[in-house]
């Protein structure tokens, strides 16, 4: 087992080209995410495999290759561009006699360098810590001795047991203080809905523009920097629009393959993307891998159940094409789909402000509803949306209750419910508000 490295230290990176779209990673990404860790690239190592080897994953040859270029350069850590199992790990490590680190782990360490709040560098630790359970290496082996006999009874538990259930109690102890502070938010989620503000959730791959973008729309002073992961905490902000005001938020950057753990992790945090009634898709329209980083926002959305949410594609960046201005393009029906503008230059805000307010959701539905007695969990659901004004029984046993809430909140229980809800509705009214 070796040490960590730290920042600045030099690096071996090795990348693989798969002919497995499901495997398939971008070179380019590896070296800015390296060089958002802090370390530094001495030499890097490419070849092409149709499926990873077991024991190296880069093969014997590619190993010794491997090895001889970090006795070269003296690398102190090889960084994969693929995730690794716990073997293929400890194999390498035997062999390049430094640390190696894959693709999964190096997002981790980037991720905890940039944790601010505590809500935060909770997430990155619990994220860290459901990774290392897999990880952990068989050690202390003196501790496993259980024979009988004097001097020769060990403690009953390997060192190894022993972290397994240190790991899983500080595990528990993070989700419950996790769960405080989501509750929390949830208050906050709350309070906006009872305002009737709609929100408005910032999406898109990482160093997009995105902290730029809100920075710029809201006069806020959010860490932005040209780097993957410049922001990892969650920030909202009012935004005036021509016609109102909605709560823009702006959530941690994607990218492609983000790891299972970092998703779990933070989902208290895309929780704010999951219940936004618009999301905003910020694109780096000058980047070669625009719609690839396009579809991989697509996948994670779909993996938070986010994709259902309407979606405005904001077009950022355009002050690097050539004779490109900012515009609107509107689908057949008439409402906006995409907005091209340069967050960095400050064009073309007043158009993307025109397009939200286009169709941000500005209805507030008034609805009473007759919910049978096997429909109680609906109600829960509107407890807990804080929408309820008045509730009541009639004589068969019957919820007469009356809401207030946004259209698109209405519609995404409609959709939840397949429909049923609807069916209880008996009086609706509804009417414009100023946001």
């Amino acid at each position: 087992m070796f040490d960590r490295y730290e920042a600045g230290e030099t690096a071996v990176l090795v990348h693989i080209d798969f002919s497995d779209d499901e495997r398939r990673e971008d070179l380019v990404e590896l070296q800015l995410l390296v060089e958002s860790a802090g370390a530094r690239s001495v030499g890097v190592i490419t070849g092409s495999r149709r499926a990873p080897d077991r024991k190296f994953f880069v093969g014997t040859g590619k190993a010794e290759e491997l090895a001889a270029m970090v006795a070269a350069t003296e690398a102190k850590v090889v960084i994969f561009n693929h995730a690794l199992s716990p073997a293929q790990e400890r194999n390498l490590e035997r062999v390049c006699h430094c640390r190696v680190l894959d693709r999964t782990t190096l997002i981790l360490d980037i991720f905890a360098q940039r944790a601010r709040t505590h809500e935060g560098k909770l997430q990155v630790e619990l994220a860290q810590l459901r990774h290392m359970s897999t990880r952990l290496i068989r050690g202390w082996t003196h501790l496993e001795r259980q024979k009988g006999g004097i001097g020769m009874r060990g403690p009953g538990e390997t060192q190894l047991e022993t972290d397994r259930r240190l790991l899983r109690g500080r595990i528990k102890n993070i989700n419950r203080r996790l769960d405080k502070v989501d509750k929390q938010r949830e208050q906050s989620r709350r309070s906006r809905k009872r305002s009737d503000l709609a929100t408005v959730s910032l999406v898109g791959y990482t160093n997009a523009g995105k902290s730029t973008l809100f920075n710029g729309l809201t006069s806020s002073d959010v860490y932005a920097a040209d780097q993957l992961f410049a922001t990892l905490d969650p920030t909202l902000r009012k935004l005036d629009l021509p016609d109102g005001a909605v709560i823009l938020a702006d959530t941690v950057g994607f990218i492609r393959h983000l790891p299972h753990d970092l998703v779990a992790a933070f989902k208290a945090t895309l929780q704010e993307t999951r219940q936004a009634e618009l999301l905003l898709h910020i694109v780096d329209c000058a980047d070669d891998n625009m719609q690839d980083n396009f579809d991989q926002v697509q996948d994670v959305l779909k993996e938070i159940d986010a994709d259902e949410i309407p979606q405005l594609v904001v077009c950022n960046k355009i002050d690097l094409l050539e004779d490109f201005a900012p515009r609107i393009d509107y689908a057949e029906d008439g409402t906006p789909e995409r907005v091209w503008l340069s967050a960095q230059k400050g064009q073309g805000f007043d158009l993307l402000l025109q397009a939200i307010t286009e169709l941000v959701g500005n209805i507030v539905l008034e609805l009473t509803l007759k919910v049978p007695a096997t429909g109680g969990h609906y109600i829960g659901q509107m407890y807990k949306l804080d929408v309820i004004e008045h509730k009541d029984y009639d004589d068969l046993g019957n919820c007469i209750v009356k809401i207030r809430l946004l259209d698109a909140d209405w519609r995404r229980m409609i959709k939840q419910s397949q429909g049923e809800l609807e069916t209880f509705v008996f009086e609706a009214s509804e009417t414009d508000v100023i946001l």
